[in-house]
């Protein structure tokens, strides 16, 4: 076997073809984006190079057949709970089942990891936000979300074999939306529907510099400083809502205000996969005209859950449920007769929330609130260079 640091454009294709050829012939396969995987490796456009570094690897066999890859990062602001030094990561990890060739693609990273002062390492992770290609499926191998990673079962044993062990899971909670909540849910929104100073609006594309400002602020009372997650600049949170323009549906996102102070946020997107699909990993312009025509053409009947989160001094007070059935009047058509809430024609029929790490069980005991049920599961592993540490998963946050 053969391993071939990435140095040139030409083996930048191969490591985006790997993964490819390992997934061939399955059928909840969906090919990721090529430029989304390119610009986690472009300076120029993954800020994390700001504070690290990153190296990729591909493997071949003895007859020069792609086997593998592998990429490697260090970065500065990477801290997580339990930390005891700092820690490096590993991504984009694929292989074929095969324990020496996964060994010897791990070892490489280890090996550059060490090099450069680090106590461990933890992946699959992202070289940059969590939000993306975060986390090994280990339960519910069903098509991924966007930039969402996917694996074959049998890469949890690779890991596992090698001595990685589970840092933290992440879960993920589907809802069918035809279905009705749970009637606790509209005992506490009728109560709160009394007092007009709450109110709950669909963000609208042609205001979004109020809407980035809205939910800069929620943001930051509900998640900075929690599970290592960081303030959010208004200016950051305007262009991340301006690149979303184009796929946003207006009535799958939400803000909620108190006497026209914000206080609440629920942003979904349509599940972008359902179009992306059809597009073997290509988006130049061919790419972008196929996306338009698939877009106008084919129903997307699922979308995706991103955040959801009340300010602390409004959390214990049925606010979520308030929410959470002022927006089912739009997604769900959810009216109230004489026999009480009926759903009509909705809008999209599945729902699944991003991952939630399990280290969080306040937001797990929400996601499970709606009457959701548990649709895939990932794992962030991490293994410590010195194997006499005594190991530690992700402390629970309280």
């Amino acid at each position: 076997m053969n391993i071939i640091e990435v140095t040139t454009p030409e083996l930048a294709k191969s490591f985006l073809l790997v993964n490819v050829i390992i997934n061939r012939g399955d059928p909840n396969y969906i090919r990721p984006l090529d430029k989304d995987v390119e610009e986690v490796f472009d300076p120029a456009k993954n800020k994390a190079f700001r504070s690290g570094e990153a190296i990729r690897w591909i493997l071949k066999d003895a007859d020069g057949k792609l086997i593998g890859r592998i990429a490697a990062f260090v970065n500065k602001k990477y801290k997580t709970k339990g930390d005891d030094g700092p820690v490096g990561g590993i991504g984009f990890f694929d292989c074929i089942n095969d324990q020496p060739a996964a060994s010897l693609l791990l070892d490489a990273a280890k090996a550059w990891l060490q090099e450069r002062g680090m106590t461990a390492m933890d992946g699959p992770i992202n070289f940059g936000e969590r939000d993306k290609w975060w986390g090994l499926v280990v339960e519910g191998f069903d098509p991924p979300l966007y930039c969402m990673n996917y694996n074959a079962p049998y890469y949890k044993d690779l890991l596992e074999h090698y001595g990685f062990k589970p840092f933290f899971y992440q879960a993920c909670f589907s809802l069918d939306v035809k279905n009705l909540l749970q009637e606790k849910f509209y005992a506490r929104h009728a109560a709160l529907a009394r007092d007009p100073n709450f109110s709950a609006v669909t963000i609208q594309k042609n205001n979004l510099k109020k809407y980035a400002k809205d939910f800069t602020l929620v943001y930051n009372k509900a998640w900075a400083g929690h599970g290592g997650l960081k303030q959010m600049e208004e200016r950051a949170v305007l262009k991340l809502f301006q690149s979303m323009k184009a796929v946003m549906d207006e009535r799958i996102c939400w803000f909620l205000y108190y006497k026209e102070e914000p206080i609440g946020i629920w942003l979904n997107l349509p599940d972008l996969n359902q179009w992306f699909k059809y597009l073997n990993g290509k988006f130049g312009l061919i790419g972008k005209l196929k996306f338009l025509w698939y877009k106008r053409t084919r129903p997307n009947k699922k979308f995706v859950g991103l955040v959801f989160g009340i300010v602390p001094e409004y959390q214990s007070r049925g606010v979520d449920a308030y929410f959470i059935v002022e927006g089912g009047k739009v997604i769900q058509d959810c009216q109230v007769g004489p026999d009480g809430y009926k759903v009509g024609n909705t809008i999209y029929d599945q729902n699944e929330l991003q991952w939630i790490g399990e280290f969080n069980p306040k937001m797990i005991n929400v996601a499970k609130s709606l009457g959701t049920y548990l649709s895939r599961r990932l794992c962030t592993y991490r293994y410590n260079f010195d194997r006499e540490k005594e190991f530690k998963m992700h402390p629970v946050l309280h």
